[in-house]
């Protein structure tokens, strides 16, 4: 079993302050295959020392050289990709494709889109043309405090790294102690890139230890926090004392409006599978599919045999499966939800209660879909994070903009729709930080995040850039310089 209990503090791999041995779980098989170390505190100190140290050379190195680093970090990231993906795998039970594809490939994406960013971004320039000796500088927020999720863990380790040492900023990254192992190996990476001591820190340990130190820490400037709105509201709080800056990436409950005038078949057979992506494990999933009346039961229809034909099993064989959810805390809540669907009078159309026939170890959940979900229904307002989809009807435009809205989130909506000018509108009033309409994907650098519960900063591109940088106004600015 590897054994990875050191933490990454000032370009060095050291021991932890005192030893707290804990197992990660390969959840396909219920095995640990790996220890770490939680950390205490005294780690987080001694990280945000070093970190606080390396701040004021880092932030005045010229932009063109911290841009290299990250470029010769992406050529690394390229050359042991395939290393990202099994260590992804192994620890939150992504599929081989998905942990290559999407996941591993996600990371990489990140770092060449920040790259574009970076060398394109002006970060100092006069306020206008009328005013040219009133300077605006965007400058380096300073020591940023990182916490990672599990689901998604390089798509949101390269999302907050790469921006905040990209503009000058120095970190400390704790990712998920569910799923370390592709945070450690990508500090190898930036080990191996060449960054100076103390650029970037990494401390493994749990929320309540590690990221409340972190919060509370005087010396951090930041805190950017990726995961449960629960977490996000103890970050917040402890946060506080110090005021600074914090930036969140919640939970979400997607609304997917199918509207009569699209290809109904084809766009709920897209938001099924879009569902059962990741098991089901993604903040921005379209978990509740809203559909017009007229065309309800042939969406249910086609939900229901995509649903039955969507194949679980072994993350390490080859094929279009779905693997396991990350835990067994995970697969315990999800099973309380459908359970608490079928109590609560839903339809049960396909999944249901327990682990897919043949699978007797690892934490699978059947692909599961409930019709004639009722607005007030737990599975209609709780975030599920498993394969669970809820089906709900719409009367007209208005009705489907209210059911949308109805919800404390407000991350991704969906919408399915032939009609162009319906497109628009609904994109003006649905409320939530992204629109996606009839299957489109996101551009590289589109800004992420949501309005409500569901968080309250950007990510990615030059949006996440500009959430690790401070805006200095300067009066007086002598007029030749400005020229």
């Amino acid at each position: 079993m590897e054994r990875k209990t050191d933490f990454f503090i000032d370009g060095k791999w050291v021991a932890p302050a005192s030893a707290n041995d804990f197992e990660v779980i390969n959840p396909a098989n219920e095995t640990p295959f790996a220890t770490i170390s939680l950390g205490s505190e005294a780690d987080v100190n001694k990280a945000v020392a070093a970190a606080k140290s390396a701040f004021a050379t880092w932030s005045t190195t010229p932009h063109d050289v911290r841009v290299g680093y990250v470029e010769k970090l992406a050529e690394i990231y390229q050359e042991r990709i395939e290393e990202m993906a099994t260590a992804i795998s192994n620890e939150m039970g992504a599929p081989k494709n998905i942990a290559s594809t999407q996941q591993a490939a996600a990371g990489l994406g990140h770092i060449k889109a920040f790259i574009r960013a970076l060398k394109a971004f002006t970060f100092e320039h006069p306020l206008n043309e009328k005013f040219q000796t009133e300077y605006i500088m965007h400058e380096p927020i300073g020591v940023c405090g990182l916490i990672t999720p599990w689901n998604w863990p390089m798509n949101q380790v390269t999302l907050k790294v790469i921006p905040a040492v990209g503009v000058g900023c120095t970190v400390v990254l704790k990712p998920s102690e569910i799923a370390p192992m592709s945070s450690l190996l990508f500090a190898e990476f930036m080990e191996q890139a060449g960054f100076p001591a103390g650029v970037f820190n990494l401390v493994n340990g749990d929320g309540p230890t590690v990221g409340e130190a972190m919060s509370k820490h005087p010396d951090i400037d930041m805190m950017s926090f990726t995961g449960s709105t629960r977490a996000g509201i103890a970050v917040t709080k402890s946060s506080a004392d110090t005021v600074k800056r914090v930036s969140l990436e919640l939970g979400g409950k997607g609304p997917n409006l199918v509207f009569a005038d699209t290809d109904v078949a084809k766009a709920v057979k897209r938001g099924v599978l879009h569902m059962f992506n990741n098991s089901g494990q993604s903040c921005n999933a379209p978990s509740r599919m809203i559909v017009e009346k007229s065309v309800y039961g042939e969406a249910v229809e086609v939900a229901k045999s995509v649903a039955e034909a969507q194949e679980v099993g072994d993350p390490t064989q080859e094929g279009r499966q779905i693997g396991p959810v990350v835990s067994q805390a995970q697969f315990d809540k999800i099973q309380g939800l459908i359970e608490s669907g079928i109590k609560e009078g839903a339809t049960l159309l396909a999944g249901g209660l327990g682990r897919p026939d043949g699978l007797n170890r690892g934490y699978y959940v059947k692909p599961t879909v409930f019709a004639d979900v009722k607005e007030d229904m737990t599975i209609a307002r709780e975030e599920i994070f498993g394969p669970v989809l809820s089906i709900m009807s719409f009367e007209d435009e208005a009705d489907a903009v209210r059911i949308a809205n109805d919800t404390p989130y407000g991350l991704t909506s969906y919408v399915q729709t032939g009609d162009p000018e319906r497109a628009k509108r609904l994109a003006r009033q649905l409320r939530a930080g992204m629109v996606q309409m009839n299957g489109a994907g996101r551009a590289p650098g589109s800004p992420f995040g949501g309005y409500k519960q569901s968080g309250n900063g950007r990510e990615g591109g030059e949006y996440g850039l500009i959430e690790f940088l401070e805006v200095k106004a300067v009066s007086g600015w002598p007029a030749e310089a400005a020229e």
